[in-house]
């Protein structure tokens, strides 16, 4: 059965999560930032001092996180215990993608991502068209100027341009070395450089409404 999901893709400050959420609620489905799902581990394993290094203490950290769905506009993951604001300190974000490039951390949050999507998301995140969910119907994948890219993330957490574009080219760096940064089988690539959020929405509703016309409301 085809899972009634939409697959967003691609880098960091490209517009995955302000599409994704918007997109949820058009469509009248659950909202998966799978981003928040690694964060909440980096955060983890900085609290219990667990090394990002150590691939078989950070797996043992998953079994202590609870991830569900809550809200309904749309419904997003919330993790207990771990408010936003939390997953989003320099250390989680400097220590996030470490702690992702294990393949025992990303086969069990995978098989956590796949069981939360089942009755239908938008997930956004990296790997989420060609790992987790392959056989979605509409798969995305966003790009963006380097410079647009960097501002926006700026924009969001309020500091300067210039430290935001070097702390982005070293998680592009680090993000590499686990998976190359390109679009799934089927994907299909929408660059938001010169998109506002409404454009980059509109443009991703035509493209639901032309692979999937079903998923629309």
């Amino acid at each position: 059965m085809t899972p009634r999901v939409v697959a967003i893709d691609g880098a960091a400050g490209a517009g995955k999560s302000t599409l994704a959420r918007s997109l949820a609620r058009v469509l009248s489905l659950a909202y998966l930032n799978t981003g928040s799902m690694y964060r909440a581990l980096a955060a983890a394993a900085e609290r219990h001092g667990v090394s990002p290094d150590d691939e078989e203490h950070l797996a043992g950290l998953i079994d202590g996180l609870r991830f569900r769905f809550v809200g309904d506009d749309p419904p997003e993951l919330e993790i207990e215990g771990w408010p936003e604001a939390a997953l989003r300190t320099f250390m989680v974000e400097s220590s996030v993608s470490s702690v992702a490039r294990h393949p025992g951390v990303r086969t069990r949050l995978c098989d956590l991502q796949r069981r939360l999507g089942q009755d239908g998301a938008v997930v956004e995140g990296r790997d989420i068209g060609a790992v987790v969910f392959p056989d979605a119907p509409v798969k995305l994948f966003l790009v963006a100027h380097p410079s647009a890219r960097s501002s926006r993330r700026a924009d969001e957490r309020h500091v300067d341009d210039r430290s935001v574009a070097a702390a982005l080219r070293a998680r592009d760096a680090l993000d590499a070395r686990t998976n190359p940064l390109e679009p799934a089988a089927g994907a299909v690539v929408l660059d938001t450089t010169d998109l506002d959020v409404d454009e980059t929405l509109e443009a991703a509703l035509s493209i639901v409404g032309d692979l999937a016309p079903e998923l629309l409301p």
